[in-house]
């Protein structure tokens, strides 16, 4: 017999994107029909692990009038952060030092003395591994795939991905005639730390000429002979289009903060450093454009709002249905269910086999190598 369920919890937790409103209201009104109540929780977990900043609705009733018109919106009304991991918290000891715990079993206290048996966990792989630590202690959690790198193993696509991708597609289209009537390379720098999904598909989708990921080592002077090659048939200007990890074949990643400078490693600059090169190599004029998180920001996609509904009402359906540590997933023409334990830690990058990538070398696309 599947235990009876009363009141469930909503967390989103890494970086924002276009669809997690839609996640939400469709788990709300999901569970509204089923008779329980919905809760969400502050910035991932952290209105659970810091009650100094939510002394009052760290963890808050969320009713179905509370999600009324907000599918379309961008961002989250929980908010989120992809800071303060509970199974690494950073704890500030009495000596001044710092200390990794895990905070995980404070959750899942937190919530059993609410009353709340059931969590529905909406984020990337490092989300989705605490959701798994978390199911492993006894906690009904149910995970939902969110990242506009489009990265997570297991699932044909995430809601956020078709929304970045758009917004890309259309700065790039905007740039062809600016580019053009300047006769200039023009550098597109886009998200995509270790999965180059987001410039492939873009790069593609706007006539980008030359595509640079993380999955193949870049040598620019393959990419400066594509843009004279263009030079020579009368096409006097370039778009390239590069994901923020793409990797040189004798160099490493452009940071923005060293790590071993005492900082978190944060990549940035690769626009900037691809572009000097170029021109260098060129003679040509070249110019970045850094869209960062501007493909985080706005509306989603019909396909995305569609797909944050199917997975936030396939989330309820799961638990209703007794099950727990799985991950909704999109396999056309349905949403079904994977083991956490599959998709926790796991990256998927682009396959250098895909259809996808060869559509880009059959129409004449430079990837660098």
């Amino acid at each position: 017999m599947k235990p009876a369920i009363q009141r469930i919890a909503i967390s989103t937790g890494g970086g924002d994107a276009p669809g997690l409103n839609a996640v939400i209201r469709a788990v709300v009104l999901a569970a509204a029909q089923r008779g329980w109540e919905c809760y969400g929780i502050r910035e991932g977990f952290n209105g659970i692990l810091q009650p100094e900043r939510y002394p009052v609705d760290g963890v808050f009733p969320l009713p179905p009038a509370m999600v009324r018109g907000i599918g379309h919106l961008g961002g989250t009304i929980l908010g989120t952060t992809n800071h303060g991991n509970p199974l690494r918290y950073a704890m500030r000891m009495s000596d001044g030092s710092t200390q990794e715990i895990n905070r995980s079993g404070e959750i899942v206290t937190h919530l059993k003395l609410m009353g709340i048996d059931s969590l529905v966990c909406i984020g990337g792989d490092g989300t989705l591994t605490i959701a798994h630590a978390l199911h492993q202690q006894g906690l009904r959690v149910i995970g939902v795939p969110k990242t506009i790198d489009n990265d997570l193993d297991k699932t044909f696509t995430t809601f956020g991905f078709d929304t970045a991708v758009s917004f890309a597609t259309e700065c790039v289209d905007r740039l062809h005639s600016t580019a053009e009537s300047h006769q200039r390379i023009m550098v597109v720098e886009v998200m995509g730390r270790y999965a180059g999904w987001i410039a492939l598909h873009a790069g593609i989708a706007s006539n980008s000429h030359a595509i640079l990921i993380p999955e193949i080592a870049y040598d620019l002077k393959q990419v400066a002979a594509k843009i004279m090659e263009r030079d020579a048939a009368g096409r006097h200007y370039s778009i390239v289009m590069v994901a923020e990890g793409a990797l040189a074949a004798n160099g490493g990643h452009a940071l923005q903060e060293d790590a071993s400078a005492g900082y978190v490693e944060r990549l940035g600059g690769i626009g900037e450093q691809v572009a000097h090169e170029l021109q260098q190599l060129t003679g040509k004029e070249a110019r970045a454009v850094v869209l960062g998180h501007l493909l985080r920001g706005g509306s989603p996609t019909a396909f995305d709002r569609l797909s944050a509904m199917r997975f936030g009402a396939a989330a309820v359906r799961a638990l209703d249905e007794g099950e727990s540590g799985i991950m909704v997933a999109l396999a056309f023409p349905n949403v079904n269910y994977v083991a956490l334990e599959e998709v926790a830690g796991r990256m998927k990058g682009v396959p250098l086999d895909g259809d996808t990538l060869q559509t880009g070398r059959d129409i004449g696309i430079c990837f660098g190598d």
